[in-house]
């Protein structure tokens, strides 16, 4: 006898109604642990999407301290990179440099 009779002889044969009650209570169950409330597998999921995503960003921000860091060392060791620093964004200017402003 092969799978597909056996299934079909036991949802028609003398225990039917035990084989629907299980098979319905088994399908309830399984349906309220994956799409339920609370700590179900649906969470599960989103969960682990969070922490992908949190680990991303973690790896970004360290990426960005380093560089920051570097930064911070290059214009601490050399006075003519923190000179060229300070005209740049801040737009210093030297005793005697001449500035003209264009708009």
């Amino acid at each position: 006898m092969d799978v597909k009779n056996k299934i079909k002889e036991v949802f028609s044969g003398e225990h039917r109604k035990f084989a629907w009650f299980v098979l319905v209570v088994s399908v309830y169950f399984l349906g309220s642990w994956i799409f339920g409330s609370g700590n179900t597998v649906v969470h599960w999921i989103k969960a682990k999407n969070e922490i992908r995503r949190q680990e991303r960003l973690i790896i970004e921000y360290r990426t960005e301290i380093e560089k920051m860091d570097a930064s911070i060392l290059e214009r601490m060791t050399e006075t003519d990179s923190l000179e060229k620093f300070a005209r740049e964004q801040f737009k210093f200017a030297a005793p005697g440099d001449d500035v003209y402003l264009i708009r």
